[in-house]
């Protein structure tokens, strides 16, 4: 059999910082609805969050299984999808439960290389920001939003910091889980030009939903003055 062209290995995978080495493709789902008792409902309002917007190409951050861009796809039917997950055998999952004609590519990386430099009208993420430190997670979300064409949508569904600490209900391990405040990461969005809002939030899982300005293109940078800063 030939081999897919549509998989590529990004370079580096920084496997020991966020990968999902303790997930088993055969068992995921089964393990993340007990340690993640919404897990449904978080996947349910991030299909939510990612509709009304016009969409033709998706980014699917942390790909998994595939049950995010399952349920995104159910959504927008006709959109082409990118996934990105640092594991092989979790992406090989998400091809085979996936429509074959709706996946453009499937990557091989992680969240802390560079995203593809095609641009993208939907951006999701769900349960694996996350495992990333605040400092990257910035970086993270400034990346986003430089692959969204203009008025195009990111849609992060994660756990976080809760405001009771008795709402602290998913398992986390400390030095993999690093989670952030829900105000904190809706700060650090704002900053990179996004309008942000929060359509569903349970306990420790939030999902935030930021659009991009319809009238910026940041994938062209515009005219540079003294000392090379934008004029």
């Amino acid at each position: 059999m030939p081999p897919d062209l549509r998989w590529r290995r990004a370079t580096p995978v920084y496997v020991a910082r966020v990968a999902q080495f303790h997930f088993s493709p055969d068992t995921y789902l089964n393990t993340i609805r007990e340690e993640v008792p919404a897990y449904d409902e978080l996947q349910a309002a991030v299909a939510d969050a990612a509709d009304g917007v016009a969409v033709d190409r998706i980014l699917d951050l942390g790909a998994g299984t595939g049950e995010t861009t399952r349920a995104v796809l159910s959504r927008h039917p006709s959109a082409a999808v990118v996934l990105l997950d640092e594991s092989p055998a979790m992406l090989a999952r998400a091809t085979a439960r996936l429509p074959d004609d709706r996946v453009e590519q499937v990557i091989v990386g992680d969240l802390l290389g560079a995203l593809p430099t095609d641009r993208f009208d939907l951006v999701v993420s769900a349960l694996a920001v996350h495992h990333l430190a605040p400092p990257d997670k910035r970086t993270l979300f400034d990346r986003v939003r430089s692959t969204l064409r203009p008025g195009g949508r990111f849609v992060l569904g994660d756990v976080v910091v809760p405001d009771d600490p008795a709402d602290a209900v998913a398992p986390l391990s400390p030095g993999y889980d690093r989670p952030d405040r829900l105000d904190d990461q809706r700060r650090w969005l704002e900053a990179t030009g996004f309008t942000v809002s929060v359509p569903w939030r349970w306990k420790d899982l939030a999902v935030l939903r930021a659009d991009a300005p319809t009238g910026t293109d940041r994938s062209r940078p515009g005219p540079r003055g003294p000392g090379g800063q934008p004029s």
